[in-house]
């Protein structure tokens, strides 16, 4: 079937059941364009919360989907994908099973006060008792259930600033506490998880883009090492990168993120030019969903996520506490 033909089936039964199509800014361009909302993960997800509807089609990965469930547990959601996972959430488990990241491409040695992951949430908890526990909401269900207080890329700093203590544990990605901790001055005790879209990028790739785009400013998103964000013009979330590249007077930009955001940055700045940090900063489980996924997904009511009571509670109880404060 053509995908002209596949987008008049989808929009056919998104009607007939009351859905609305939610695409992560990392999205195939195919995939973004078919969408309701466009954002990033919690941004979407609060979006469908808000929305009229009987079924939420979120075109992203499986946390995303299972915050969508999280903040609308009356509504039926739908990953088309049931393969597209975060490795990043999937290194870190609160007990059990132990998954050890040595062998993955971008595992390095880390300073003390990092996590290694023969360890599980529960024992870093034992061993700072006293630390509150900040989870990114890149993270499964369950972590968050965990956790006192959530944060997302571009409210990390607020969210730790407004905690009443000057040690605090920030899970699961090294990068993103890196720059909390420089930005707030508190110690933060970080998981040794990563992205590694965003962690493979260094300050010689910078070097390299600068000199090939001499009139760009460098967009960075807090995922990146601390060597790539010293180097960057605005350090910022895929939604701040949208924003801040609409405001600015400037027409040219290097964006320091998975290149699927290109599309979005391109589409509403047409007289602006965007350029890759590297042009191998893409994301294979956020391009598994293609315009064939969601049409299955639709018409067989597949991959449903729901995420069990006892454990939405207690999860949306700490993202409850971050939107308090931002």
């Amino acid at each position: 079937m053509e995908n002209q033909k596949i987008v008049e089936e989808i929009m056919r039964l998104k009607e007939d059941r009351n859905a609305i199509i939610l695409a992560h800014n990392y999205q195939r361009d195919e995939v973004q364009e078919i969408a309701d909302f466009t954002g990033d993960s919690l941004e979407l997800s609060r979006e469908a919360a808000k929305m009229e509807c009987d079924l939420i089609v979120f075109c992203g990965v499986n946390f995303m989907a299972e915050s969508a469930s999280i903040l609308s547990p009356e509504k039926t959601v739908l990953l088309p994908e049931l393969e597209a996972n975060c490795p990043m959430a999937d290194m870190i488990r609160v007990e059990g099973e132990r998954k050890v990241w040595k062998s993955f491409p971008g595992y390095r040695e880390q300073p003390a006060f990092v996590f290694p992951h023969d360890f599980t949430l529960r024992d870093m908890k034992e061993s700072y008792p006293d630390a509150p526990v900040v989870t990114y909401v890149n993270t499964t269900a369950d972590v968050k259930a965990e956790s006192d207080i959530c944060c997302t890329s571009s409210n990390v700093v607020k969210v730790v600033e407004s905690l009443p203590v000057d040690q605090v544990i920030c899970i699961p990605d090294r990068n993103l506490s890196a720059w909390a901790a420089k930005m707030t001055g508190k110690k933060i005790i970080s998981w040794d998880g990563f992205c590694h879209v965003h962690d493979r990028v260094t300050a010689e790739d910078v070097e390299k883009a600068r000199k090939e785009h001499p009139d760009a400013l460098l967009m960075a998103h807090p995922e990146c090492r601390l060597e790539v964000l010293d180097l960057a013009d605005h350090v910022t979330s895929t939604s701040g990168m949208l924003r801040y590249a609409r405001s600015s007077d400037h027409k040219e930009f290097i964006v320091g993120t998975e290149v699927g955001l290109l599309y979005r940055l391109r589409k509403e700045n047409p007289e602006k030019t965007f350029h890759p940090l590297r042009s191998d900063m893409i994301c294979p489980n956020m391009k598994k969903t293609r315009l064939t996924s969601v049409l299955t997904a639709l018409r067989e009511m597949k991959h449903q996520v729901k995420v069990p009571e006892d454990i939405r509670v207690r999860a949306v109880k700490a993202l409850d506490r971050m939107l308090e404060i931002v």
